[in-house]
């Protein structure tokens, strides 16, 4: 089929500088995919590439060639290039195509998320900044009501960090509150279980990727012996092909696993991590990657459809000052969509 397409790039700015222990977000660039039948004008889709520079397996100097080439293809009817070391764009097409099936409403999944009538409950995320920033975030997330709050550990002086957690925990209890902890890789190999042994004193639900991508023996270990059960994260964003990703849990053997759809092939791709993680008893939830609210919304939507329970990572919508209006809100720390009519897409005109 033919399609009329073309590609935006746009830059997202945050409301205040987001630290990670690899350093400080200000700004975040999306590429949004919008297509229209080509025996049509009156709707089109619209699919958002989320790449993120340092991160991403497709931060690559030919990434907008590459969308070049893909539109070509759409407008010529031709084959589409392969995207398999592409996988943002493979979810921003394939958001745009399930867009443009449901002619364009912005309702890529039917169901009582879309018709706000279930919400979804998500995680607070508390950014990396001075010990008195983030004492500040963790009230704030309290006060709207969020019951699991994940905290990026780091780029402190750790003992700093064990100290806001302390705080939270001398005011809450596990029932009350959970904590997750996200260390991005930061710890030494031969730290890290002394630092985990450290952290579990104040009952931590979990702790993401706590040593970087590619020590799969030491995470392997880690697994076995760590008091807080470990996430993998940054570990699965290379890994595209399925026995790629089966050889890495069947070896690791983490707890859980945290899986963006637009570092790992979008809705299809990541299916694949959650039936070799359910085959093997290990537990998932699902975050967005810095989207803006178009990418959110299809995660979310797409999210809604598994019926889950535990928190998932989606609250990212309001970091920014110019994100896209849209319907999602969060209340009562869940993710809601409520009134889709009120979807504005001037930046595509």
């Amino acid at each position: 089929m033919r399609y009329s397409s073309k590609w935006t790039k746009y830059r997202l700015y945050f409301k205040r500088p987001a630290g990670t222990s690899r350093g400080t977000l200000h700004f975040k660039d999306s590429w949004f995919i919008q297509l229209k039948n080509s025996a049509t004008d009156s709707y089109y889709g619209i699919g958002e590439c989320g790449m993120l520079r340092g991160l991403s397996y497709d931060d690559r100097p030919d990434y907008e060639e590459m969308l070049d080439h893909l539109c070509l293809a759409l407008n010529l009817g031709k084959p589409l290039p392969d995207l398999t070391d592409f996988p943002s764009i493979r979810f921003g097409l394939e958001m745009a195509l399930l867009d443009l099936q449901n002619q364009g409403r912005k309702i890529l999944f039917e169901g009582d998320f879309t018709q706000g009538k279930k919400g979804i409950p998500i995680n607070g995320l508390i950014w990396m900044g001075s010990k008195e920033d983030m004492l500040c975030q963790i009230e704030e997330k309290i006060k709207m009501e969020y019951r699991c709050i994940k905290i990026k550990i780091g780029a402190l002086n750790f003992e700093d960090e064990i100290s806001v957690i302390q705080h939270i925990r001398k005011h809450f209890s596990s029932k009350e509150i959970t904590i997750r902890l996200d260390a991005n890789g930061a710890f030494e190999k031969n730290e890290a279980l002394e630092k985990l042994n450290r952290l579990a004193e104040f009952e931590i639900h979990s702790i993401e990727q706590p040593i970087r991508a590619g020590l799969n023996e030491s995470l392997a270990q880690l697994s076995i012996d760590s008091p807080i059960p470990i996430a993998l994260d940054e570990s699965l964003i290379p890994l595209q092909t399925l026995a790629q990703k089966s050889a890495l849990l069947h070896f690791i053997r983490p707890q859980y696993i945290i899986l963006k759809p637009s570092f790992l092939g979008g809705i299809e791709g990541t299916e694949q991590w959650i039936r070799i993680a359910e085959e093997l008893k290990i537990h998932w939830w699902i975050t967005s990657a810095l989207e803006s609210n178009i990418g959110l919304n299809a995660i979310a939507q797409w999210t809604g459809t598994h019926n889950v329970s535990l928190e998932q990572g989606l609250g990212t919508g309001q970091l920014y000052e110019n994100n896209i209006p849209s319907p999602l809100k969060i209340k009562g720390g869940q993710l809601w969509s409520k009134n889709n009519d009120i979807w504005h897409e001037h930046l595509f005109a």
